[in-house]
């Protein structure tokens, strides 16, 4: 059963295709899980910002109670990444001289097209709410965006810390370069007397030292939080159809590399095989489908979800859809 798989950790990402049913398995492995009395954030990442519609009620950035025990947000990429954006410039502009401010200015306009800006802001963003989530909640679940976003969101934590140590060993040089040049501070350790007062460029480099140290530390905390297989793990939801099960095996993939835990696969939608001829040999070629999974990912446990004749909507909905669960 799904949530035997999912009980003992703590962050879980439910990903996968789109249209497929993330929403839906989230929300009921949220509401399981709140069942045993646990207590859940439940956050979207998802630009569609489908988990106000199934729970029948606006959510937003702010912290809504769907359900006992369950607290949701949306997490809204295009105002994130314009949240994220703006707080940065006001950091680089308190370290760059005031004649130079509308040139930072005019960089950040530009950057909030630039190709990863949204995936940066959003890595800080679920830092940020990871962090905080687990000193509030018992389980934070993210319902995330289609593959190839969450993909990259994930990947990030590794590059980016790469990339802040790479600015850290160039200002290291830059700032052993500018220190030998001058002689002053190793000739006033020599002689036991006080290094001359930083000058202003001295003191903005160190504040700038301050800032990509903090952001290394931050990135290197998620992706501590990501690979921990004890504290996290992804849910791969898929349709039992050639494509889904295509990239689902490339995202299984994609995620072991990564060095995150893939907990289980939820098959959603699972055709019966009662309902008529139709239904009946779609079951059939479903589980040939399922057949090529299980021999692409043999170790991965692989849960069916069956086909229901309504849609999953609403508080009551979801508690009917969590019984499928345990």
């Amino acid at each position: 059963m799904l949530l035997n798989h999912l009980v003992d950790r703590r962050i879980l990402f439910f990903g996968g295709k789109g249209g497929v049913g993330k929403t839906t398995l989230s929300s009921a492995a949220a509401s399981a899980l709140a069942r045993t009395g646990k207590t859940v954030l439940l956050v979207s990442t998802d630009p569609a910002h489908n988990l106000g519609h199934l729970w029948d009620r606006p959510i937003g950035s702010g912290l809504v109670q769907l359900a006992p025990g369950i607290t949701g947000t949306e997490v809204d990429p295009g105002a994130t990444a314009d949240a994220h954006l703006s707080t940065v410039a006001a950091t680089v502009k308190g370290v760059m001289p005031e004649h130079l401010h509308r040139e930072v200015d005019r960089y950040f306009d530009l950057a909030r097209s630039s190709p990863g800006t949204h995936e940066a802001a959003m890595l800080e963003r679920v830092s940020e709410i990871a962090t905080a989530g687990l000193e509030s909640h018992d389980v934070v679940i993210f319902d995330t965006a289609p593959t190839g976003h969450t993909t990259r969101l994930l990947d990030l934590p590794q590059l980016m810390a790469a990339w802040t140590e790479g600015l850290l060993s160039r200002r290291t040089q830059t700032e052993r370069f500018a220190d030998a040049i001058k002689g002053l501070e190793p000739r006033a350790r020599r002689e036991g007397r006080s290094p001359a007062p930083r000058s202003a460029q001295e003191s903005r480099d160190a504040r700038i030292r301050r800032i990509i140290e903090a952001r290394q530390a931050l990135f290197h905390r998620m992706h501590d939080l990501l690979t921990d297989a004890e504290l996290t793990a992804f849910v791969v939801v898929l349709t039992a159809e050639r494509l889904p099960v295509l990239e689902s095996v490339a995202l299984h993939r994609e995620l072991t590399q990564t060095g995150l835990e893939v907990a289980a696969l939820a098959v959603n939608r699972r055709s019966p095989t009662d309902q008529g001829e139709f239904l009946a040999r779609r079951h059939a070629a479903e589980a040939e489908q399922l057949a090529s999974l299980r021999s692409q990912l043999p170790g991965v446990p692989v849960e069916e979800f069956p086909l229901l004749a309504g849609e999953v909507t609403g508080p009551a909905a979801v508690q009917r859809f969590a019984d499928l669960l345990p």
